[in-house]
């Protein structure tokens, strides 16, 4: 029988072509003027699954862009994974910061993938690391190794806060149904030393809108006699942190969970060099709440952010204006335990608070979702590290990410399954910025550890 690595050997050509025309869909879910192309790239994922072996695909309909679902039932006796996706991605602004156009994928070798890495936009997020699932369940199809059922739903709004996933899901437990659910949305430490992801943090995403005088003003006329909403709004942002980057909402950090210093010990063993991390991203001195390293800043610890800001004039050279209005984008990280409308209420209530007279503001929630946490004697994370120590030769570390996917918490509350979060993208693979990449070493590494996945939870199962 053909070895997965013998088999990757043979398609390597195929599987990376195959990977690049996916890429050049650019399947933006924010912008409605890529909306057919967000539709076409979910037909392309369904066509790719059907020619895997996938005995039954669909393109299932919802409020907003569809979600691809695929099966295949071999025996209801036998354990069904559920591999969940998203083939949507992040805008590619701002363009002039790419080295190459973000939807004409490149190949470059750098110093982290020597062997070369594909540049594009969804490379790693999510489109490189989806796909790796399909030619996974390719071979495991091909060889007739797939040992359990095995469900595919892949969505397109992933990037927009997951709206329609949600309804989707309420509304079709059965169809759903498994025993354990399959995500590579993360990443791993390093190539050398590979980790599973068994916490995210939670996600509260709001936009703020500060009003002053019912027109844009002349700054010399009315300059230091009314209220500037952009100045105010610079104020109103400074005051969410103290001095020591402590967040000031009142009850913010009421339901943080507090690790023991032997859980912090522990977690503090993930090889990390302050130094690497410093370099590269071309700072000299990281920044963040005190009493927290840096691992710990970005995981276990909640945050506060501005995404944006903007208001008045800013084109090119000078219109002395006050502007009427200000606004600033604004995300909260959340740890598990942390509700994420109960902080946007919190964060809500004190924005409005602290507004000085002159001005009045409007606070809109975006979307957010629950923090996660896998425990490491679950079956699912157990024939994970199987899996990676049998492709990677070196045993798989639990590390908490800073990121979020706010629909892992939804998929334990509405299908009773936990997710195992096999990722393989890194950390300097440049997910939602400009020159985002992934390495082919690490999409190729994918496809030969997923199938070992199936082997050993099918094992752990019994």
């Amino acid at each position: 029988m053909n070895t997965i690595t013998n088999y990757i050997e043979t398609n390597r050509e195929r599987l990376i072509h195959e990977l690049i025309e996916l890429l050049k869909m650019p399947s933006v879910s924010a912008d409605s003027a890529y909306s057919q192309d967000v539709i076409n790239t979910a037909e392309a994922v369904r066509k790719s699954l059907e020619a895997a072996g996938c005995k039954h695909t669909e393109l299932c309909e919802t409020p907003g862009y569809p979600i691809v679902y695929g099966e295949t039932m071999i025996d209801p006796n036998l354990p069904t994974v559920l591999v969940y996706g998203h083939y949507d991605v992040q805008p590619p602004d701002p363009i002039d910061l790419w080295d190459s156009p973000p939807f004409e994928p490149v190949i470059k070798k750098t110093d982290i993938h020597p062997n070369g890495a594909i540049f594009a936009r969804g490379a790693c997020d999510d489109k490189g690391q989806m796909y790796m699932h399909v030619k996974a369940f390719e071979y495991m199809m091909q060889n007739n190794s797939l040992p359990c059922n095995v469900k595919f739903m892949i969505e397109g709004e992933e990037e927009v806060g997951s709206k329609s996933l949600g309804w989707f899901v309420e509304r079709n437990q059965e169809k759903l149904a498994n025993d354990v659910i399959l995500i590579s949305d993360t990443g791993i430490i390093s190539m050398q030393q590979p980790s599973i992801t068994t916490g995210l943090r939670g996600l509260s995403y709001v936009e703020v809108e500060v009003t002053g005088p019912n027109r844009d003003l002349h700054s010399g006329l009315y300059g230091g006699a009314v209220a500037n909403p952009i100045n105010i709004l610079a104020k109103m942002i400074a005051s969410l942190h103290d001095e020591n980057n402590h967040i000031t909402i009142p009850g913010f950090y009421e339901m943080v969970e507090e690790l023991s210093a032997a859980e912090r010990a522990e977690m503090a063993k993930a090889p990390f060099s302050l130094d690497a991390y410093k370099k590269s991203l071309n700072i000299n001195e990281v920044y963040g709440e005190t009493g927290y390293s840096t691992n710990e800043r970005t995981s276990i610890r909640p945050t506060l952010d501005v995404n944006g800001i903007w208001g008045g004039y800013t084109g090119e050279g000078a219109k002395t204006v006050i502007a009427s209005k200000a606004y600033a984008k604004i995300s909260m990280r959340l740890v598990p335990h942390q509700d994420w409308e109960t902080i946007t209420a919190l964060f809500a209530k004190h924005f409005e608070s602290i507004a000085p007279a002159g001005v009045t503001v409007k606070v809109t929630p975006h979307h957010g979702g629950q923090g996660y946490v896998t425990p490491i004697d679950h079956i699912g994370y157990q024939a994970a590290q199987r899996a990676y120590s049998e492709s990677f030769g070196v045993q798989a570390i639990p590390v908490r990410s800073g990121g979020s996917i706010p629909i892992v918490a939804l998929f334990e509350k509405e299908l009773n399954s936990k997710s195992i979060l096999m990722g393989f993208g890194l950390d300097s693979d440049a997910i939602h910025s400009p020159n985002e990449h992934f390495g082919i070493d690490n999409y190729l590494k994918g496809i030969e550890t997923i199938p070992s996945f199936f082997k050993y939870y099918v094992e752990l199962k019994g």
